[in-house]
């Protein structure tokens, strides 16, 4: 049998899904094209995904996309992070819902539009700030939830939990002000050695 193959390094997006492989142990070819370097153009990778975008992980017959369906994925396919329970995978999509979407896509991206790339999207400091502010507001959810409880689905590290860790970091990076119990459950996250691989593989 082949080994799984992921496509796409450098970027919080690519790390999930190299984290994830890493959490469940698996060996896998890792070809770490970049984002917006012509790359993930190629007819050889847009024939993998027409979207031009990464990560990409393929898996014998499966080409997947979307970290957050990559991540879930391999966990579930080749780790202990099976939801058991109509309920832990509603309380599991809730949150990946969430993160997804008020954290990742509504603001953390915002900032990295209207700064890392406002060459492309254009400079707005407007846009910045209320980016970073609704960070703050939206993060104060998952600060509430780990203040009585180890991770997001309660006593086990699932998915989300990686999901959000990635968020935390990449609103470190940006400055964005985060409480002393997100930072400390952020810092207990990256002392993972599964971690501590993928950013080695996904940052080199």
């Amino acid at each position: 049998m082949s080994r799984p193959i992921l496509w796409g390094g450098g970027t919080v997006r690519t790390l999930r899904a190299h984290w994830a492989l890493a959490e469940v142990g698996v060996d896998y070819d890792a070809r770490l094209i970049g984002s917006r370097t012509g790359e993930t153009q190629t007819q050889e990778f847009l024939a993998r995904n027409p979207k031009g975008k990464i990560p990409v992980l393929e898996d014998g017959e499966l080409v997947l996309t979307e970290s957050a369906a990559i991540v879930r994925y391999l966990l579930e396919r080749y780790g202990s992070g099976s939801l058991q329970s109509p309920i832990e995978r509603a309380r599991y999509d809730e949150w990946q819902s969430f993160i997804l979407m008020e954290l990742d896509a509504h603001t953390l991206y915002v900032m990295r539009k209207h700064g890392d790339l406002k060459d492309l999207y254009g400079d707005a400091p407007a846009a910045m700030q209320t980016a970073s502010d609704g960070f703050v507001r939206q993060v104060a959810v998952a600060d509430a939830r780990i203040a009585r409880s180890p991770y997001l689905l309660g006593d086990s590290f699932t998915g989300v939990d990686l999901l959000l860790a990635t968020c935390l970091d990449w609103a470190v990076a940006y400055r964005v002000p985060i409480t002393a119990t997100l930072d400390a459950w952020r810092r207990r996250q990256r002392d993972r050695p599964a971690y501590q691989a993928a950013r080695k593989i996904n940052f080199s």
